[in-house]
């Protein structure tokens, strides 16, 4: 029986505080790209974090049987995480950041999409359709105009690129639903997320060796992988997981809609990019889209009478 239930308080401010998390992730990576390839900090950070997920769990002498049974979603979802870089880093080769990010968060999109065909109790009602296509709309005001510097020569390729950050994102939507519906749902969730550090780790390593292992040891490339490593990969995760145990995922995915917005905010006050006026808009827009879909109000619930009555539970 579904036991998962709506956001709550204490949900969104967990998730607020993952967004800023994640957003400063990007900036992180970015500030040292020109000491560090991005692929390759990934592929550290994920190895360290692995390490410290398999010390968590010495420490708490968890039984491996739950994920040993689970082993084929596991390595499934392991290399859609590592896909999801892959593409990411790939697609920024011909597109702008900001087209990448507006490509990359459609994930919750897929994640809300899938599960509404997938579980009865995932199904979107009509107000949270809407905020649905309110928040995208927001996304792609806040990012698309002004993407590209006035007066750049547009590149033939940025269509592939676009192409491929969105690809990333139906790759992280696609091992949302992998976690949410395989035995993966019942396997601790220390084990979910070393199943997925660990093929990162590897698949994307392989990928550094071909031509993307530049490194310079400055205290802020170290310090970077530190943070990287010990708050996004290892402490992010196991709070992310943690809530999809206990909360509607389609609703934890759009939330996660402030992630890019907060990025845009933290690149202007620590690498002096410039927020326009679509960002502002854009911003009223996701965070009006977010409340829709987030809220459990009488239509919505009216909406999920009606769909039970005729209709077999998935």
């Amino acid at each position: 029986m579904e036991t998962r239930k709506a956001m709550d308080g204490q949900a969104v401010v967990v998730m607020t505080l993952l967004c800023l998390v994640w957003s400063l992730q990007q900036v992180g990576i970015k500030a040292v790209a020109h000491d560090m390839a991005p692929v390759l900090q990934i592929a550290l950070r994920s190895g360290l974090a692995a390490m410290l997920v398999i010390l968590l769990m010495l420490a708490r002498r968890e039984n491996l049987g739950p994920a040993r049974a689970a082993w084929r979603p596991g390595l499934l979802a392991g290399s859609l995480f590592a896909l999801e870089y892959l593409l990411l880093g790939a697609g920024l080769q011909y597109t702008s950041a900001a087209h990448a990010v507006v490509f990359l968060y459609t994930g919750p999109l897929f994640v809300a999409l899938g599960l509404h065909f997938r579980l009865a109790s995932e199904r979107l009602a009509p107000p949270q359709w809407a905020g649905v296509a309110l928040a995208f709309t927001g996304i792609v005001v806040a990012f698309v105009p002004g993407a590209a510097p006035a007066g750049a020569p547009a590149d033939p390729r940025g269509l592939l690129g676009d192409l491929l950050c969105l690809a990333a994102g139906a790759a992280w939507g696609a091992t949302t639903l992998v976690v949410r519906c395989s035995r993966l749902a019942q396997v601790p969730v220390t084990q979910v997320v070393l199943y997925q550090l660990t093929a990162g780790c590897v698949l994307l390593g392989a990928a550094a060796m071909l031509g993307q292992l530049a490194f310079a040891a400055t205290p802020l490339v170290i310090g970077n992988l530190v943070f990287q490593s010990l708050v996004v990969s290892f402490a992010s995760l196991l709070a992310w997981f943690h809530l999809l145990r206990r909360y509607l995922a389609s609703r934890l995915g759009i939330f996660s809609f402030l992630t890019p917005l907060f990025g845009v905010l933290l690149g202007a006050m620590l690498l002096d990019e410039h927020v326009s006026t679509a960002f502002l808009i854009g911003a009223a827009l996701v965070l009006a889209g977010i409340v829709l879909v987030s809220a459990s109000g009488p239509l919505t619930l009216r909406f999920a009478a009606r769909q039970k009555q005729g209709r077999v539970e998935l």
